[in-house]
């Protein structure tokens, strides 16, 4: 199942995707949040018709740094011992089709594809089981960072923390296994400059859940972004970076200076 995000006149809005027999994929509209039963309302629309927002504007995002071996090898460091954990900020969330915008204080922005969890229960000193059978789906994340500043500050908030800085989307898949083996990949103009599997995980997806519980409450809706592979590089005013894993989707996005 694909739950969607959506604009609407009176406000954002929740919805599944659905696919008529012979027609296009739609989207039904939800009563409420997706955190619990659900419950479909008779308000239906085509899915290309439909503005899609980022699926989740969780309270917190907690993502994982060095979960790849190639990227620690890339960023001149090792894997470490246990998950290395950092936070982004809620405003650096958009969406599907916004624009990453470059802020002035950076001249080496990065694109970083990832794996993002959706937690759907409450999380506290949860065990690897427990966080299996907690999480609501699976969502793409660009985990953008301004290199420059993340070298100058010697640890991550400003770097990862712009506005702008954390697109998700373009839905949160709820069937997914990871463990299979997904690619993760990103594009930028077309080319291929991410290729990766979610086989290659370091610490797979229930043992973060459960490292990140035990030193915080996660709650429904917050995300946690599980790292990325090698092939991390810049982006530019005018390109068009697009993040993808395989069984939920394409994440696209416009890179746009800021104020620009």
């Amino acid at each position: 199942m694909r739950i969607v995000r959506v604009a609407r006149p009176s406000g954002p809005a929740f919805g599944v995707v659905t696919r008529p027999e012979g027609k296009p994929d739609h989207v039904a509209l939800l009563d409420g949040h997706p955190f619990g039963e659900l419950r479909l309302t008779d308000q239906v629309a085509p899915l290309a018709d439909v503005p899609l927002l980022a699926p989740i504007i969780p309270s917190k995002i907690l993502a994982i740094g060095k979960n790849y071996a190639g990227h620690a090898a890339e960023m001149g460091g090792e894997v470490p011992a246990e998950p290395l954990v950092f936070a982004k900020l809620p405003t650096t969330v958009i969406g599907p089709g916004e624009a990453i915008r470059l802020p002035p204080e950076s001249a080496e922005v990065h694109h970083e594809a990832e794996l993002a969890v959706v937690v759907g229960r409450l999380l506290r000193r949860a065990t690897p089981a427990e966080s299996a059978a907690s999480i609501l789906g699976y969502t793409v994340a660009n985990d953008v960072t301004a290199r420059d500043l993340q070298r100058r500050d010697g640890q991550f908030t400003r770097a990862k923390g712009f506005d702008s800085f954390c697109p998700l989307g373009p839905w949160i898949e709820t069937e997914l296994d990871p463990a299979q083996g997904l690619a993760v990949r990103c594009t930028v103009d077309e080319e291929v400059r991410q290729d990766g599997s979610t086989a290659d995980l370091v610490f797979d997806v229930p043992s973060l859940l459960a490292h990140v519980s035990a030193f915080t409450t996660l709650l429904p809706g917050d995300v946690v972004l599980t790292g990325t592979p090698s092939g991390v590089g810049p982006i530019a005013d005018g390109q068009i970076c697009e993040v993808s894993v395989e069984g939920i989707g394409a994440l696209r996005n416009p890179v746009a200076a800021e104020g620009g």
